[in-house]
């Protein structure tokens, strides 16, 4: 989608601040999409989340500088794992580096003296989507974010969905097979997330490779360094083991898909993330799939779109899309 034109010197901003179990990205963003500014810090390096904000604050201020100062930022949008727009905190998220319940809206806006607004990484991606990507314009969408793990918001009647308690749309923790694949974050079986995430497709692969004889270029790389891009290399070169893996993924996948447009009947799915680049290897059995699990008055409407928005941008624009909604 097409960026709308650059703001003037005087227009307001917002900061968007992404955390991962990995990296933290954060970038100022004007109200057209534009990323004025961006940088990412460690978030593993941080054994307690106060030094965490310290150092963030350091490398945001200087940005907000450039920008002109915190006359012009609105507020800051923040995507978390099991982030809680209600509360403002992060709640036993099990990819972060510090346990328990953490008021971590209250410690940025503390920190940096501006208002501050949290939801689940998710949701934010759902909101940026819906602002600034292929779901402009549309009241009733499904976003999956397929990456490490599998994450999800829901958009129903021009509303993101976050239920009584704020944690609405964990879609990636639904269970696809029961009884199947245990997961460790949860210490749940059969979910969505274990079989459909980068994270599902190397597991795949491991239990492929184990179970046939066929010679695949997968054999050649060792299996602690097997991932989906191993994996879609091969398929690419015409790899038949590559390919059924990603049959297969896109067969769970498809099926979970059909559950989700019966439950809220959306206008489109949109996928998101690091699996998406595998294309119709992924997709095709995907759509097929969903299709053939729809009864027949859902089926034929929905579109599978995946995301326009820049991967290395769409987190930093989702959190600061939740600024716009701000009160004041």
């Amino acid at each position: 989608m097409a960026k709308a034109a650059s703001s003037t010197p005087y227009d307001p901003l917002a900061i968007g601040i992404d955390i991962g179990g990995t990296g933290t990205k954060f970038g100022i963003v004007d109200r057209n999409g534009n990323v004025l500014f961006s940088s990412e810090i460690s978030t593993r390096g941080h054994a307690d989340v106060e030094s965490f904000i310290d150092e963030l604050y350091n490398h945001v201020f200087p940005l907000i500088e450039k920008a002109g100062g915190t006359g012009r930022i609105r507020g800051i949008g923040v995507g978390a794992p099991n982030g809680n727009y209600y509360s403002g905190t992060v709640e036993y998220a099990p990819n972060l580096p510090w346990r328990g319940i953490i008021p971590l809206a209250k410690l940025v806006q503390n920190k940096f003296q501006l208002p501050a607004t949290l939801t689940n990484d998710a949701n934010a991606a759902a909101i940026g989507e819906m602002m600034y990507g292929a779901a402009n314009g549309m009241k009733d969408f499904i976003m999956i974010t397929l990456g490490t793990g599998v994450g999800s918001g829901i958009v129903a009647n021009g509303k993101l969905i976050y239920g009584h308690d704020g944690f609405a749309g964990e879609l990636g923790h639904t269970t696809v097979i029961p009884g199947g694949r245990y997961h460790e974050g949860t210490g749940k079986k059969g979910s969505l997330e274990s079989y459909a995430s980068a994270t599902g497709v190397k597991l795949t692969a491991i239990e492929m490779l184990e179970k046939s004889d066929e010679f695949s270029l997968l054999r050649n790389t060792p299996k602690e360094r097997l991932d989906s891009r191993v994996v879609y290399d091969a398929a690419i070169q015409g790899d038949k083991l590559a390919k059924e893996i990603f049959d297969f993924t896109g067969s769970i996948l498809g099926m979970a898909l059909a559950n989700f447009v019966m439950f809220s009947s959306p206008e489109a799915i949109i996928l998101f993330g690091g699996l998406t680049k595998a294309g119709d290897l992924i997709l095709k059995p995907t759509r097929e799939h969903m299709e053939e699990n729809l009864i027949q008055v859902f089926q034929n409407k929905v579109k599978i779109l995946v995301s326009h928005l820049r991967e290395s941008d769409a987190a930093i624009l989702g959190a600061s899309a939740l600024v716009w909604d701000m009160k004041g």
